[in-house]
């Protein structure tokens, strides 16, 4: 599949319609949140997807657009397209995925799987047509999933500050959502160096790790403190802890330093 430009096309053209896609899914889907979770006396949660839907079906309307340049690449063969393709895939992954999670929790329908699961697949497809290394891909799997799970740590955050009694527990989760919010862009950015095989990329990927944990920990600790049980908020920065270790192995560097994506 490497260098397959016909199929770069293809999925190009899938994800220009999947940025469409996103845009009229969200419309349909934004006011009809915001008042469930205001009828289910949740206001702190109704304010989180005003936030964050519009976010997202502004990222994912941008990844649309940024498909049409991915296109005009692949039309003209060009070796930059792929690595575009991911990018634009990674940000639909995204703002695919969190809308998901509000309308499941009130039961009202999550159409915006179909975004996810297709921008998943579209994610897959420009990195094999890149020809990238098999362990890299896997490497950026699972630096994806502390991606999305970081960033679902800066909206938790958000709904966390309303609801706490004003003081010491409301300024943390305030003080760190968007450093959450960094942390998820840390670890994208680490991402894109890693496929394309950046010499800067472990170093990203270090900063990533500690911008999720410095963002995390102090929320999930929080967390568990205030509710006396173990927090979601923990998740991201522990996955990241554990990627931290994995990248600083001297395997994992030698096996970054080899990888040439133009081998």
């Amino acid at each position: 599949m490497k260098g397959n430009n016909k199929l770069g096309t293809v999925l190009s053209v899938v994800g220009i319609l999947t940025g469409l896609l996103v845009l009229f899914l969200m419309a349909s889907i934004y006011q009809v949140n915001i008042d469930g979770k205001l009828a289910g006396e949740r206001p702190d949660e109704a304010i989180t997807v005003q936030i964050v839907f519009a976010l997202l079906g502004w990222l994912g309307v941008a990844a649309g657009a940024l498909w049409v340049m991915v296109l005009y690449g692949f039309l003209h063969k060009a070796n930059w397209a792929w690595f575009w393709g991911t990018v634009a895939a990674t940000v639909q992954i995204l703002s695919g995925f969190f809308p998901i999670i509000p309308p499941s929790s009130i039961g009202l329908p999550a159409p915006t799987m179909w975004v996810f699961l297709i921008a998943f697949v579209l994610w897959f497809g420009m990195l094999l047509i890149g020809g990238v290394d098999k362990k890299i891909i896997a490497l950026a799997f699972f630096s994806g999933l502390a991606y999305v799970l970081t960033f679902i740590d800066g909206v938790g955050a958000i709904s966390r500050s309303q609801t706490e009694a004003k003081g010491f527990i409301s300024s943390m989760y305030a003080m760190s959502q968007m450093g959450n919010w960094w942390g998820a862009g840390a670890w994208a950015t680490f991402i894109f160096a890693l496929v394309k095989g950046k010499r800067w990329a472990l170093p990203a990927g270090v900063f990533a790790a500690a911008m999720s944990m410095f963002g995390g920990f102090p929320v999930g600790v929080t967390d568990v403190v205030v509710k006396g049980r173990f927090s979601m908020f923990l998740v991201a920065p522990v996955m990241s802890t554990g990627l931290l270790v994995y990248l600083l192995l001297p395997s994992t560097r030698r096996m970054l330093e080899a990888w040439n994506p133009k081998a």
